[in-house]
C-alpha cells in the first residue's frame, strides 16, 4: 500500500525542517510518543538506527537518507508492519513550505493486520494525515 499527502505550512522551510529533525519535539505532534533511543550509527545521519517508543507501540527507525532541509527517507519496522517514509520540504512563495509525505507499507504481518490493510486502508492514511496536521499546527505556532 502506497499513498502520499501534502500540506502547506506557513513557516520557512529551514525552520520546518529543523523542527522535524529534533526528536525532543516529537511529543508535540505525534500522539503517544515517549522517546527515541539511538541503537547504532550517528544520530540523525544516514544509516542511524533508533528505537522509537510510543504508549502503544515500539518500532525501529533506520535512516536511509537524510538530506534535510530538502528530504528525509527512513524505514520503519514494527512487529506487524514494515514501511518506508519519504518526507520532502519544498520552499514556496512568501516564506511557506510544502510538506509532502510519501508512505509505502511493504509488509503486513499476521492475519489481522493484513485484513485491516485490505479492508481499511483509510485508517493508515488518516493517522499519517493527523500527525501531519499536528506538525503543521506546531510549526505555525512556534
Amino acid at each position: 500500500m502506497k499513498f502520499e499527502h501534502a500540506l502547506k505550512i506557513s513557516q520557512h522551510r529551514d525552520k520546518v525542517a529543523a523542527y522535524f529533525a529534533d526528536p525532543s519535539l516529537l511529543h508535540h505532534f505525534q500522539d503517544g510518543f515517549i522517546s527515541k533511543e539511538l541503537l547504532e550509527g550517528d544520530k540523525g545521519k544516514t544509516g542511524a538506527k533508533s528505537k522509537m517508543i510510543y504508549k502503544r507501540l515500539e518500532l525501529i527507525e533506520t535512516i536511509l537518507e537524510n538530506n534535510l532541509p530538502d528530504s528525509f527517507y527512513a524505514l520503519y519496522e514494527h512487529k506487524y508492519t514494515v514501511n518506508t517514509m519519504l518526507v520532502k520540504f519544498q520552499e514556496q512563495d512568501h516564506g511557506s513550505t510544502l510538506y509532502i509525505m510519501e508512505i509505502e507499507y511493504t509488509q503486513f504481518n499476521g492475519f489481522f493486520m493484513k485484513l485491516m490493510a485490505k479492508l481499511m486502508p483509510g485508517m493508515f492514511k488518516k493517522q499519517v494525515l493527523k500527525w501531519m496536521h499536528q506538525f503543521k499546527d506546531y510549526c505555525e505556532k512556534n
